[in-house]
């Protein structure tokens, strides 16, 4: 008996690897396509002279001083903006995690809207607020938008959630009985804090500072409309010397740059996230909140509100009320007529373009992001399975200017002659949108019983049937809440889609970018109006993600 089951475990063993590299082949080919392919080629179309590798060209770029000048705000802003995000967020983390209040879930979903928007929208909205002509400027005369604080509260009002949900998520599972015993045996509340509870987030508050750190360090629609000519990130860089300069050499030694920085970011990331799983003892989140109490609390409660209003509704407010300035709603009115000269189209129809491509994204992502989530399932995968779960990441920080353009230069020959395609942008927006649909998916799939699947393989089910009857029915919420997040980003992608959507085929972002890049104030106020819609349609999606995720008590994000 014993032997039969040492011959059938190895069996069984390679038929798991054999399938899960079955499950890997068409996301690999997905990515190696429309991923590793345009970015080598544009590296390769910058650094190669008659064939020949230029690598003396690295050197010289990163001994310019303006190059020097880009990576040094490059990673000051992002770290500047890292801190002041903790500082803002932890506290409403907190209050997230231990307080239970009237309007909570709504609450919830409010502080979570400004990470679906798009980056466009988040500096228009600041633009508004802090810019020339905007609510600071008609009060006090003060304007921001020439100073790096702009840009650094952009980046802390997008963030705010990254860190209300990681940490907060955690932290309303750590049982809260450690802590009071700490007290009991004489710690100051501090210090039961500091010793006890502190050291089980470090995990957590680890992770969301280095997605912080990431969504940062590769900011571009932020920086592009409230930095100006004054400030420029790696991403912006890239993109200026690729669409006004056209210097490739410069561009792919940037491009190569932020690539080692983001695997470098990533690596760190995925070591926070296995402690995150596998050093803590979690408790039911349901049964660790509790009304505020004294005066203290009562307090906190208040400024976290008072933070919510003044960071995330006042900004967002201001948008709504610039795009209603005209009388009648004349900026929405404008938005039908391509009488400016701005588009070739009336600027309206970028809203259904926007939708038609971000479904079209969608179904790419969760096919892609469902299938390797499904690779990625068991826990003692080996190390090319976990090579594999660093590759879905590095969309989110490679340069998504890199990737456009690549498409451009890369997909332009038979049998990938693309460039005249609308698949183009559903393509790349589709990049982006599958490490939120494996990171939405692969927690639920982990967390289904192995035994269900080898009880009905047992009973003659195919793994075809075996997944439709036993996986299906428990992740089917998580594969909704997965298509909402790959939707609501595929909406708001702009680095890439700015060099592959058409003029006669603007997206949503495309369009306010290149009306504010236009004089004059029905320019100005079409943009705020094409934003406030796109803010909408935005919220609007992530409404109905809280609607199927519910309770959040799974600590992920």
């Amino acid at each position: 008996m014993d032997l039969a089951r040492t011959e059938v475990a190895p069996r069984k063993g390679r038929k798991g690897n054999a399938a899960r590299l079955g499950l890997m082949a068409l996301p690999v080919a997905f990515f190696g396509v429309f991923f590793a392919y345009p970015v080598a080629a544009i590296v390769a179309r910058g650094l190669k002279v008659d064939g020949v590798w230029q690598f003396g060209r690295i050197g010289e770029v990163l001994a310019q001083s303006d190059i020097r000048h880009v990576l040094w705000f490059t990673s000051w802003q992002a770290l500047a903006s890292t801190a002041l995000t903790l500082l803002v967020a932890l506290p409403g983390a907190y209050v997230f995690a231990r307080f239970d209040f009237p309007g909570k879930q709504i609450l919830r979903a409010v502080v979570t809207v400004p990470f679906v928007l798009p980056t466009v929208v988040v500096g228009t909205a600041f633009l508004a607020l802090v810019g020339r002509g905007g609510l600071l400027d008609e009060l006090w005369g003060v304007r921001l938008d020439t100073t790096v604080w702009a840009i650094l509260l952009a980046h802390v009002f997008f963030n705010y959630a990254v860190v209300v949900r990681t940490v907060g998520g955690l932290w309303a599972q750590l049982d809260p009985r450690q802590e009071e015993a700490a007290r009991m045996l004489g710690a100051s509340r501090f210090t039961a804090w500091r010793t006890v509870t502190l050291p089980a987030l470090g995990p957590a508050v680890a992770a969301a500072a280095l997605m912080v750190f990431l969504f940062t360090f590769t900011s571009f629609g932020v920086v592009q409309i409230l930095g100006g000519p004054t400030f420029s990130t790696l991403e912006v860089e890239i993109y200026r010397q690729t669409s006004e300069i056209f210097d490739l050499a410069t561009a792919a030694v940037l491009t190569i740059v932020q690539f080692v920085a983001v695997g470098a970011i990533l690596a760190v990331h995925a070591w926070t996230v296995r402690r995150r799983e596998t050093a803590l003892r979690l408790v039911d989140a349901s049964g660790t909140a509790r009304r505020p109490r004294g005066a203290g609390q009562w307090a906190l409660l208040a400024g976290v509100l008072g933070t919510v209003v003044v960071l995330i509704l006042l900004p967002l407010a201001v948008l709504v009320q610039r795009s209603l300035d005209a009388p009648g709603f004349g900026y929405y009115r404008a938005l039908t007529s391509s009488d400016g000269g701005a588009f070739l189209v009336p600027p309206i129809e970028a809203v259904g373009n926007s939708l038609t491509y971000a479904v079209a994204a969608t179904v790419i992502a969760v096919l892609i992001g469902g299938l390797a989530a499904a690779a990625l399932t068991r826990r003692d995968a080996g190390r090319l399975v976990r090579g594999f779960d660093a590759l879905l990441m590095l969309p989110l920080g490679v340069s998504a200017v890199t990737v456009g353009f690549g498409f451009l230069i890369a997909l332009d020959e038979p049998p990938l002659d693309l460039r005249s395609s609308w698949i183009l942008v559903p393509l790349a927006q589709a990049l982006v949108g599958v490490p939120f649909v494996v990171r939405t998916i692969l927690p639920v799939l982990r967390a289904v019983d192995e035994r269900l699947r080898e009880a009905a393989a047992v009973l003659g089910a195919s793994p075809w049937r075996a997944w439709r009857e036993v996986d299906l029915p428990l992740v089917r919420r998580a594969l909704l809440i997965a298509a909402g997040f790959a939707f609501a980003v595929s909406l708001g992608e702009f680095g890439a889609t700015v060099f592959l959507a058409r003029p006669d085929n603007p997206t949503l972002p495309v369009a306010v970018a290149k009306l504010l890049g236009r004089a004059g104030e029905l320019n100005y106020g079409q943009a705020m109006a094409l934003s406030t819609i796109l803010m909408v349609v935005c919220a609007g999606a992530l409404l109905v993600l809280e609607g199927l995720r519910g309770a959040d008590r799974t600590g992920e994000f």
